[in-house]
């Protein structure tokens, strides 16, 4: 390639050319003046193209630097191929790496599935496997250690059958908060926001407080059962739809307006329970407190017939739709490239996402950071963005942080308390720490 490129340049003064000409000749091509002075290159755009295409310098630096290109050139031809003609191991390497061929000890480019490479899948499979080992151990231990009665006797079923119907509302809950707090998360395309953002907890305490307000004790007491757990998810779920439609559609469609005005509606809401709370009498409040930490005693049986349908409904609806959670994930843009509907697809999560909500909160009561610190681990162990696999992950997370709260302060320390009061409590801390290394909501 050297020897064409200097015959090209002597060619037209070979030829009887001017020595303007040739002149003109090496300034194109960008060789040093005879006078040794700095060149700078006047040609048009097609000369530059000319130039860029040949790989000319237009400067003394430029030519030695296309001198020694010119002798790596040499140097891996030479080591490319042999005598015969064939190529030789530097250049079957080199042909390698940028193949992607692993036959010749490289590895090869990852493909573009749920995971980087085969270490990863590995990786994520040990992963569920050892939380899965984890919750049949702290659900056994729950069920069978400290029960007073003899294993296998009737009285040992009859407590293991109550404290069975404890550790499915935690399944329950579990189910809900991390399979609601991973989507809202997606859509909102933020790893910080909670549902609880939109005021469903904010809502559920004016409920409470409301009741116990207008009509005592005695009346929150009488109209206990399964017609106020479905009042309340209804209410949940019609104010987060129209707050949604509202907010979501039309010319002006937003979701940081629509996050905001949830943080205001919440704001609000708590105003209006702290002032009826004020006025209740100390017994009365007494109650109501017992209302407002989340806790599985919360529950009744009365209406698990009612909440599992709700989330299993919810949960597998946005399960099915985990692939278009993955491209909502890339953003809105991304969305209408590929021909995704992206406001439709938004409202139709969040509907989900409010159902799940407002089953959780409506039977067990506020948690309010126990979503978010599910959804964090649930990143930090899965290692992939699919929403088919990070989904189930955070379901056992969920368990397992619930679960294994109950087990250590039942078992370990021999404490009687409301288990949520801890995890608010690691959760608050986990979000501080998230917002201080990130720098930024």
């Amino acid at each position: 390639m050297a020897e064409r490129d200097d015959t090209r340049i002597s060619r037209p003064s070979s030829r009887g050319g001017s020595a303007a000409t040739d002149h003109a000749v090496r300034r194109r091509l960008g060789s040093p003046p005879a006078d040794g002075a700095a060149d700078v290159s006047t040609a048009p755009t097609d000369t530059a193209m000319d130039l860029g295409a040949m790989g000319a310098p237009t400067s003394r630096e430029g030519n030695r630097w296309a001198v020694r290109r010119r002798g790596a050139g040499r140097r891996g031809a030479a080591g490319g191929t042999g005598a015969t003609g064939r190529k030789g191991p530097a250049g079957r390497r080199g042909l390698a790496g940028r193949t992607g061929d692993t036959s010749a000890g490289r590895p090869g480019r990852s493909s573009s599935g749920a995971f980087p490479d085969a270490s990863a899948r590995r990786r994520y499979w040990y992963v569920v496997g050892g939380l899965v080992v984890l919750a049949l151990a702290f659900g056994f231990g729950l069920l069978a250690i400290g029960n007073p009665m003899p294993p296998g006797s009737r009285g040992f079923w009859l407590i293991a059958e109550l404290r069975a119907t404890s550790i499915l509302v935690m399944v329950i809950a579990a189910f809900c908060q991390a399979t609601a707090t991973i989507a809202f998360q997606t859509v909102t395309n933020n790893r910080i926001l909670t549902p609880s953002i939109m005021g469903f907890e904010s809502l559920y305490t004016v409920i409470q407080t409301g009741s116990i307000y207008f009509l005592g004790v005695a009346g929150v007491i009488a109209l206990q059962g399964t017609g106020q757990f479905l009042a309340q998810v209804a209410i949940m779920v019609v104010l987060s739809v129209l707050l949604y439609g509202w907010l979501l559609r039309g010319r002006y469609a937003n979701m940081q307006v629509m996050l905001l005005i949830g943080i205001i509606i919440g704001g609000g809401l708590g105003s209006v329970s702290s002032f009826m709370q004020r006025l209740l009498t100390p017994s009365e409040f007494d109650v109501l407190t017992a209302r407002l930490f989340g806790s599985v005693t919360n529950a009744e049986v009365e209406y698990l017939p009612y909440a599992i349908p709700l989330c299993l409904m919810a949960g597998v609806l946005i399960w099915l739709n985990a692939r278009t959670l993955n491209v909502i994930a890339l953003g809105r843009d991304v969305c209408i490239n590929i021909g995704v509907d992206h406001g439709r697809q938004t409202i139709y999560t969040l509907v989900l996402v409010s159902v799940l909500m407002a089953v959780s909160t409506a039977l067990i009561g506020p948690m309010t950071f126990f979503g978010f610190l599910v959804a964090t681990l649930t990143y930090q162990l899965a290692g992939t963005h699919d929403h088919r696999r990070l989904l189930p992950v955070g379901v056992l997370v969920g368990f397992v942080v619930l679960a294994g709260a109950y087990f250590v302060m039942n078992h370990v320390f021999y404490a009687q308390g409301v288990v949520s009061i801890i995890i608010e409590l690691v959760g608050g801390t986990v979000f501080l720490i998230v917002i201080m290394r990130k720098g930024r909501l």
